[in-house]
């Protein structure tokens, strides 16, 4: 084989790494292949994908906002591209298959011939730049050859394979966002074309090109450069359209005929084609697609063969690409094939089930359920909103029976039997994403304790980085066998689980699977952590009595005042029309302040102001653009617009939280432990974690937030600078943690030794500069970051940060040591043991590294805190109900705690939480509680 820099082509399969050898070699070698036969077909189906036109159209069809996951990596093309993969897979059901990716523009043959050739296009995204690496990894995990080769670009690729294919028998199949692949189409070749994003595809045979364009496929590339194409900056005859063009191509017969007769072409058309003959020319040498591309491999060499079910199910959990992994399993034979498949069938274990029938329940516990073994429930219900629904519970005793058993069906025994179950701390239970479950249970009358494990939870704290954790994956990963998907908020629903006849069937699976995976997770959580004690203490002293308390919380909710939102809301309504009619007032023209066309056409066509950032619908108008076109110019325009988006959101969260208050007059939010990679809670429906705090239109929503009957004040307790606190506490550095002792203004004292004046000469602006250094080196910011914060110079946030660091150097030492740290081990870790896995800190794409980088900085300071609030949270909750208090913890946001409080209490809770919350961890600096009370959440600000 000859040398990887000398080598024409590459093909990159499952073992074989990128630039290694060519396909034909691999294949040979691989024992999927290793003497068959049919590996030499030549006949059969083939599929080739354009990668790179279709993962760019995947990038710009899925807004990435909607697809970034837990560790800020951006997955809209990788999920794109996939979904419509496992589609044409399926419905093409290819017996070959391969995908082509372009290389490098600069070393494109076209670009020597032209080299205006595609010069037009911006940088590729970098959020683009770092999937196609992991799509890479994707498709090489399904088994599916990619290839790629310096010099040419894809569709050259598919072009030589497509011709090779058909003249050996094949039927091929090529997917493509390229017209320029219609060329290709004949009797035994199709192209199928994007209409729109990468889901709806055309399916282009002769007949429907020639429908399309009224020419035959081989005209096509004559017709392509009379017209010229602005996506590969081939230019166009001024004043001739696609319709003449095809025109001249059908009355001509082709574009060397026309040329060989061009003086017949009359009129200012046929002054304008001949003025620019040269350039058409030139435009039909680049249209024309390589076929004879030398390639080492040939068509046959592409036989599908069955994916890798470990690597596949390990990267669809690491892009929490959930939904798709069902989806995949049959096409790319994930379920047919490897370990889990082998494992389904002889060693899956015996168990014998049962569907109890009225008053059935109540011997079946006694038979089996009474000792202090692990008891797994999976329920079968709807939950949210602090309430919930049972339809169906299972029970699985590890003596492998089960049981199965709907509510109506239990007489007073059975329940009382359940609830006694359910209510013994000593009796641990073990379910998945419990939660849910415990709150279903709740609305039945059923108070839930001992909880014993949670396979959600700790999957969660194995993988932190995968956002959802789906019972059948963890069966198929942890155990290699499978399981029956459940409903995507974790439930296991009757009508999934197949006939209804076998969902009992399934929903006992579902909890006898429940006892062996919590102990196959728990012995991977002390692999994985610093030591066993310390896993113990995270997922039993921390996590799962958290589930429990947070059930509470959510079932409790917080009191509103409904009248108040409403009239909040007309408020806001009443603000958003004045912005609309101000802009309208300050243009001239009625539009729609919320259509980015139209306010590309005021603001750049119409006002003429200056160009923001070029996207690819214009000229973006995002708050980024606006607030900068504020500073550019006189215009009211921007400063409206910037104000009509602030009070147009607020009107919006006004009205999602009236919609979400119940006739009990409170509004249920729920609570994820599960989401953030840091281990901080999240909050949804309503996300009260995100009401703004420092605007004056934030603080009239919060103080719709009151205190309900019953109780007399809302307490806020919180921690003052517990990011800061726990930097002195990791770095140690002397300097700050003076600063914390010192008894002054923590930001004050810090500038005075970084600016080197006097703590009472430090101003307003020297306070918050240093401020923003401080809490950006916590957060992992960069000087970029930080001149962006301030609105200066990147020079002088450098400046800044070296000036910060010459005072503070313990600081200094301790983030260079921390990401040194985390790329030796490939972790971070918190006060607690909470670790964070960050693999790209060895990447070798930059874009990911560096993102993977501002992560391990930013990871332990947050975890930390995440942790200690955590540990404040159930030290508060003990406290209050080891006193049989009636005040209660209503809400957590970040470092905030919400509670409800009796005036008779008062002074009780207060003690009370300043002491269980300053007691929650152990610092080198102390942990400073700031309490507040009030009617409303507002007035209860300190």
């Amino acid at each position: 084989m000859s040398d990887p820099a000398h080598r024409i082509a590459s093909v990159e399969k499952t073992g074989v790494p990128a630039g290694g050898a060519a396909v034909s070699g691999a294949i040979r070698g691989g024992a999927a292949h290793e003497g068959s036969s049919a590996a030499h077909t030549t006949s059969g189906k083939l599929l080739l994908l354009d990668g790179h036109s279709m993962a760019y159209r995947a990038f710009y069809a899925l807004p990435a906002e909607n697809f970034t996951i837990s560790t800020g990596q951006a997955t809209n093309a990788i999920y794109g591209f996939t979904s419509m993969l496992i589609n044409v897979v399926r419905d093409e059901a290819p017996t070959h298959l391969a995908v082509a990716f372009d290389v490098s523009r600069s070393t494109l043959k076209r670009t020597e011939l032209f080299p205006a050739y595609k010069a037009q296009r911006a940088s590729t995204p970098a959020q683009f730049v770092g999937q196609v690496e992991l799509l890479s990894e994707l498709l090489a995990a399904l088994r599916v050859p990619v290839f790629r080769m310096e010099g040419s670009e894809a569709d050259d690729l598919i072009a030589t394979l497509a011709d090779r294919a058909a003249g050996e028998g094949f039927e091929v199949s090529i997917v493509s966002g390229d017209r320029d692949t219609l060329q290709l189409v004949n009797d035994r070749v199709t192209v199928l074309y994007p209409r729109k994003g990468v889901a709806d595809l055309v399916r282009f045979t002769p007949e429907a090109v020639e429908e399309k364009y009224g020419l035959s496929p081989q005209q096509y590339p004559d017709f392509a450069a009379l017209r010229g194409d602005p996506s590969d900056n081939l230019p166009s005859i001024p004043g001739i359209g696609e319709k003449t063009a095809a025109k001249w191509i059908r009355e001509f017969g082709s574009l060397a005929q026309l040329v060989e007769r061009v003086d017949e072409v009359k009129g200012k058309v046929g002054e304008a084609l001949r003025a620019h003959l040269e350039q058409v020319r030139t435009n039909r040498l680049l249209t024309e697609l390589d076929r004879r591309v030398p390639l080492e491999f040939e068509p046959a060499d592409l036989v599908r063969t069955p994916g890798d079910p470990a690597a596949v199910d390990q990267l669809f959990t690491t892009l929490e690409f959930r939904a798709l992994r069902g989806r995949v399993g049959d096409v790319f034979g994930l379920d047919a094939a490897g370990p889990a498949a082998e494992a389904a069938g002889a060693d899956e274990p015996h168990l014998d089930t049962t569907v109890l029938l009225t008053g059935e329940l109540a011997p079946w516990i006694a038979a089996h359920a009474t000792g202090t073994e692990p008891l797994g429930i999976a329920v079968e219900g709807r939950w949210g909103r602090g309430a919930g629904q049972l339809t169906a519970v299972a029970l699985a005793a590890g003596d492998a029976h089960a049981a199965f058993f709907t509510p109506d069906s239990l007489d007073p025994d059975d329940e009382a039997a359940f609830a006694a179950l359910l209510a013994d701390p000593a009796r641990p239970k073990i379910l998945h994403d419990a939660k849910g479950p415990i709150l279903a249970l709740a609305a039945h009358g059923f108070e839930f304790a001992g909880l014993g494990g949670d396979t959600a939870l700790a999957a969660y704290l194995v993988q932190p980085g995968m956002r959802t954790a789906d019972l059948s994956d963890l069966v198929r990963q942890y155990l290699g066998r499978e399981l029956t998907a459940p409903q995507p908020d974790g439930q296991l629903a009757l009508d999934v689980l197949g006939e209804q006849e076998e969902a009992p069937t399934g929903l006992m699976r579902a909890a006898s699977v429940l006892i062996e995976l919590s102990a196959k997770l728990e012995q991977e959580l002390d692999r994985r952590a610093e030591s066993a004690q310390v896993a113990e203490n995270l997922l039993r002293g921390v996590e799962l009595p958290l589930v429990l308390l947070l059930s509470r919380m959510e079932r409790a909710g917080i009191a509103a005042d409904r009248e108040y939102l409403s009239d909040l809301e007309v408020g806001f309504a009443a603000d958003v029309k004045h912005a609309v009619e101000e802009a309208h007032a300050a243009t001239g023209v009625q539009f729609n302040l919320g259509s980015p066309k139209q306010l590309q056409e005021i603001l750049f066509d119409q006002l003429k102001l200056p160009k923001t950032k070029k996207i690819k619908t214009g000229y973006t108008t995002d708050a980024d653009a606006l607030t900068w076109l504020a500073g550019q110019t006189d215009h009211p325009l921007p400063v409206i617009l910037l104000r009509h988006r602030d009070v147009n959101r607020l009107r919006t969260t006004v009205e999602g939280l009236i919609k979400t208050v119940l006739d009990d007059g409170r509004i249920h939010t729920t609570f994820n432990q599960m989401v953030a990679a840091t281990g901080r809670l999240s909050s949804v429906d309503p996300n009260l974690q995100n009401i703004p705090v420092r605007t004056e239109e934030g603080r009239r929503i919060r103080k719709a937030f009151v205190a309900g009957p019953g109780y007399d004040t809302l307490m806020t307790a919180d921690y003052s600078q517990i990011e800061m606190r726990i930097m002195a506490h990791l770095s140690g550095d002397e300097g700050l943690i003076e600063a914390f002792n010192s008894g002054e203004d923590l930001h004050s004292s810090v500038a005075a030794r970084v600016f080197g004046v006097p703590p009472k000469q430090v101003t307003a602006d020297l306070r918050r500069k240093v401020k923003a250094v401080s809490y950006g080196l916590a957060y992992g910011q960069s000087a970029y970051g930080l001149a962006q914060n301030l609105g200066v110079s990147n020079a002088e946030a450098t400046r800044m940060m070296e000036d910060y660091f010459a005072r503070f150097g313990g600081i200094r030492d301790y983030l260079r040591a921390v990401v040194d740290e985390a790329r030796k081990t490939g972790y971070t870790q918190t006060v607690l043991g909470r670790r964070r896995f960050l693999p790209d800190l060895t990447a070798t794409n930059p874009h990911l590294r560096q993102m993977a980088e501002r992560m391990a900085l930013n990871a332990p300071i947050q975890g930390s805190a995440a942790d200690i609030i955590k540990v404040a949270m159930l030290r508060v909750d003990d406290a209050l109900r080891e006193r049989r208090l009636k005040s209660r913890l209503l809400l957590q946001v970040h470092d905030e705690l919400v509670l409800e409080v009796c005036d008779e209490e008062r002074e009780d809770v207060e003690r009370l939480v300043r002491e269980q919350m300053g007691a929650a961890y152990q610092l080198r600096v102390p942990l400073d509680v700031s309490v507040g009370f009030g009617r409303d959440w507002q007035d209860a600000v300190h």
